[in-house]
């Protein structure tokens, strides 16, 4: 008799009750088992980056990493798929299960920049991704070869006016930020140089150290220690304001270019209909990792300012550098290079 009274539910004595608390707990149940974000992630995760390794989306892609598989106890591997201006690597991300084990480190050119500039695209960075979190902006950081005879932002417009046509910059590839900086520079100041592409940062400040190429303006993380160790001179940024790891390099629009503004920025992407909770999930993780001070100061000493926007904030941001640099691209009349 105790036991009949001690019992959760009987059939016999209770049964809309009993009924009722089964369906629940299955209910419950059900909606645990369903929800990726509970146990979320399980197993390794992989962030795509679009081009070669030692980049600025590289580094900022192993930071986050790092700091995500100190916190969740699963390794978070950076994969580098390099080729066509970020195009490779990125379509990769966008025809991968949306399951959240697989992550794209977008730049502003693969999701700013390429949309206009490859018309017969196969993807779309607002139809095929899902957004997470910016990471952070980084200025351009304009530098020539130590034997340029050049100081200044004023003398090189100078000497590439006395000279047209004969000096070369190089970019990580036809359309990135660091090609399109320099289009910009070349409108507003009305000189004549040549661009060379290459298939990313590495090679582009190897050829400017060794001077088989003149300058360029590409993201500051791969520069500037390069410029701090003498091997380059740094003359300017393209960012509106200095920044604190290089408080002596003037804004390029302070050194003699009025209204010149332009720089690159990183954001997690995920594969379109990935789980909303999944997402909210990693964004979470993002922005509290770029809110400790090591990652902080990390980004600090390399020119890059942390971000960490939530997915609404991101996709609003992205929307509008799709609309910017379509009116860049035409502006300056870039196109592919046949």
């Amino acid at each position: 008799m105790h036991g009949a009274l001690l019992a959760p539910c009987s059939l016999r004595y209770l049964p809309s009750f009993c009924l009722a608390f089964a369906v629940t707990a299955g209910t419950a149940a059900h909606a645990a088992s369903a929800d990726p974000a509970a146990s979320y992630p399980t197993r390794p995760i992989r962030i795509i980056v679009a081009y070669t390794p030692a980049g600025t989306t590289d580094i900022l892609a192993r930071l986050v990493g790092q700091k995500m598989t100190e916190r969740w106890g699963q390794s978070v591997i950076v994969e580098n798929r390099p080729g066509a201006n970020g195009n490779i690597g990125t379509e990769m991300a966008a025809r991968a299960t949306p399951d959240g084990y697989t992550l794209l480190m977008a730049t502003s050119a693969t999701h700013g920049i390429n949309v206009t500039l490859y018309p017969k695209l196969t993807w779309h960075p607002q139809r095929d991704f899902e957004p997470i979190s910016l990471v952070a902006t980084v200025p351009n950081l304009l530098v020539v070869n130590n034997a340029l005879p050049v100081k200044s932002v004023k003398e090189l417009i100078a000497y590439a006016k006395t000279n047209p046509g004969k000096l070369s910059f190089g970019s990580p590839g036809i359309g990135s930020t660091g090609h399109l900086s320099m289009e910009l520079f070349k409108t507003l100041t009305g000189t004549n140089m040549v661009h060379v592409p290459y298939k990313g940062s590495a090679g582009v400040l190897a050829d400017v150290t060794a001077g088989q190429i003149q300058l360029t303006m590409d993201n500051i993380p791969v520069y500037l220690p390069q410029a701090k160790a003498g091997k380059i001179r740094a003359l300017a940024l393209s960012s509106s304001q200095r920044v604190p790891a290089a408080p002596e390099i003037p804004t390029v629009a302070e050194a003699g270019v009025p209204g010149f503004e332009a720089g690159a920025w990183f954001a997690l992407f995920a594969p379109a209909k990935t789980s909303k909770a999944v997402v909210q999930r990693i964004a979470a993780e993002t922005q509290r990792i770029l809110k400790l001070p090591e990652v902080s100061e990390r980004l600090a000493s390399l020119g890059a300012q942390p971000v960490g926007s939530t997915p609404q904030e991101l996709a609003k941001f992205n929307a509008s550098e799709i609309t910017k640099w379509r009116k860049v691209i035409q502006d300056a009349n870039v196109k592919l290079e046949q």
